[in-house]
Formats: C-alpha cells, sequence, structure tokens
C-alpha cells in the first residue's frame, strides 16, 4: 500500500466530504471517489475510514490514497545503501520519482521503500527531480524527525552533485555563479532575474577530456532547478536536460538518454550524536 496524502480541508460551501473532494480535485470523478471511500482508502488523522456523506468540516485532516488507473512499471531499480533507527539512505534511478506525483503513484522511490521495509513511517527529508538520479534521505521515524529536517532548513548538510556537460575551456574553474531564480515560463521552468541573489553554486571540473566534461557541483542554496539553470547559463546545459536552456517539444522518453546529473554525496554532523556521517552513490554518468 502506498502512503497516504494529507489534506487539510478549507473553508468552502460543501455540505459533504464527497461534495467537497469532487470540487477539489475535478479531474477526479466522482464515482472514483466515491469507491475510495467505499473500500477505506478516504481516513481521518488516525486512519479510520470516514463515510462520504460525512460533514466538510474546515480544519479537518483527512488521510486519502491516490491512485492511477494502469500505472507503467518504472523498469529502473533503486537500492538502500544504508538503514538505522532513525535514517534511511536511498539510492534513486533516473526516472523515478520521489513521492507521488501525477501518473505515478506505486512508481515511486517512497512507496517502493514503504512496502521493501514495512514502515509507513518513512518520510523524504529533501527532494530529488524524477530525472536525476542519485541519493535521497529519508526519516524512519517521527521521533527524531525534526532534527534532520534542521539540517536541511539551516544548511548545515554538504551536497555534492556530478553532471556531464559541453566543455567550458574559455572559463577559470573553480568558479561561482550567483543569481536570482524565479519562476519562468511556462510555469514549471526557473529563470535567472535581475535582483539580489538567492541561488549560489560552486562549480569545478573532475575531467575535461573530450567536448564533454564532468563537472562536480556544490550548491550552497536549494532552489527548484538551480543547478541545471546555472549550468545553461554558463553556455553548458546538462546533457539530456529538455528545459534548459529551452525548452524541448520532443522531450526524451524513457529509453533515451536520461538527464546527466547525479545526486553524488551527502555529508553533515548527525544531529543526534554529533558524529559524521558521509555516503555516497553507487551510481555512475554515462
Amino acid at each position: 500500500m502506498t502512503a497516504p496524502s494529507r489534506l487539510q480541508l478549507r473553508p468552502g460551501p460543501w455540505p459533504t466530504l464527497l461534495d467537497g473532494l469532487c470540487a477539489r480535485f475535478p479531474r477526479i470523478d466522482r464515482a472514483q471517489w466515491a469507491d475510495r471511500f467505499a473500500r477505506g482508502r478516504v481516513q481521518d488523522a488516525q486512519g479510520r475510514a470516514l463515510a462520504p456523506d460525512g460533514p466538510w468540516q474546515v480544519g479537518l485532516e483527512i488521510r486519502y490514497f491516490r491512485e492511477v488507473v494502469d500505472e507503467a512499471v518504472i523498469p529502473f531499480a533503486d537500492a538502500i545503501l544504508y538503514q538505522d533507527a532513525d535514517l534511511l539512505v536511498a539510492d534513486k534511478p533516473h526516472y523515478l520519482p520521489v513521492t507521488p506525483a501525477g501518473r505515478h503513484v506505486r512508481e515511486t522511490l517512497l512507496a517502493r521503500l514503504v512496502a521493501r521495509t514495512g514502515n509507513a513511517d518513512l518520510v523524504p527529508l529533501h527532494r530529488l527531480d524524477r530525472l536525476t538520479a542519485g541519493l535521497v534521505l529519508f526519516s524512519t521515524r517521527p521521533a527524531t524527525r525534526d532534527a534532520y529536517q534542521r539540517l536541511f532548513r539551516e544548511r548545515r548538510i554538504d551536497k555534492t552533485y556530478e553532471a556531464l556537460a559541453p566543455a567550458l575551456p574559455g572559463l577559470v574553474f573553480p568558479l561561482e555563479r550567483h543569481s536570482r531564480l524565479v519562476p519562468g515560463e511556462p510555469f514549471f521552468r526557473m529563470a535567472e532575474a535581475e535582483g539580489a541573489p538567492n541561488a549560489r553554486t560552486r562549480i569545478e571540473v573532475i575531467d575535461a577530456e573530450g567536448p564533454l566534461w564532468r563537472y562536480r557541483l556544490h550548491p550552497e542554496s536549494g532552489r527548484k532547478h538551480q543547478l541545471r539553470v546555472h549550468m545553461a547559463a554558463l553556455g553548458a546545459p546538462i546533457v539530456g536536460d529538455d528545459l534548459y536552456p529551452h525548452l524541448r517539444q520532443d522531450a526524451p522518453g524513457e529509453g533515451a538518454v536520461p538527464l546527466q546529473l547525479l545526486a553524488r554525496e551527502l555529508a553533515f554532523a548527525d544531529p543526534l550524536d554529533g558524529a559524521q556521517r558521509r555516503f555516497s552513490s553507487a551510481l555512475r554518468l554515462g
């Protein structure tokens, strides 16, 4: 079973839960919501099944289970690299989403790990794009979750990425790219804009042989698509990128060359005991 999605009910004119959910999610037809209620797939915060004719109560938290009919299998394997009482470190392949979204529900890293470990309390501490491969850190229990979430909020975790991109022989490395990233067009892209920088990336060269170089990227901030935008802005869009510098109408399918971006390492001082932790992906680009 996949992990449930949570929704806090907002003000609205709907007399029942079924009416409100149909209005809130218009792409899901009424019969499908009714079927979910009938199978106990809409619950309160304690996991108790709710009735479709129950009242729409503002502030009530409900849990529901997303479902996709005939969901396609993603034929790429993930791996658990480390697990203890508080943390789980997974290696995510290209194309696999971290959490349910759109047409992916069961075929997500979270759903796979919950099924494999039997731990419904698993929560990702950060995100990777579906097209990016590499390390994802999970909290395994609520009691210590906030201590690890603070590592990301307070930027006390070192993230290292690798990328394959065109050569940049005219630049001196290492270099830093500082810019302001804002929502672009269409809405799912980001763009650089005038103003105070809110995104910072340190870029190093690992291998400068041939027309494609291997780069090491250190994001000092965590803006959406930051590494992809910064590399494209330097004139070296990451191999396989279908969004930057320009939106490609012929976006590659899952049999094409994937985005050559890998979350290689995570390093931090463990907030529970102070031990130095360092995890490395076993995946390789190219």
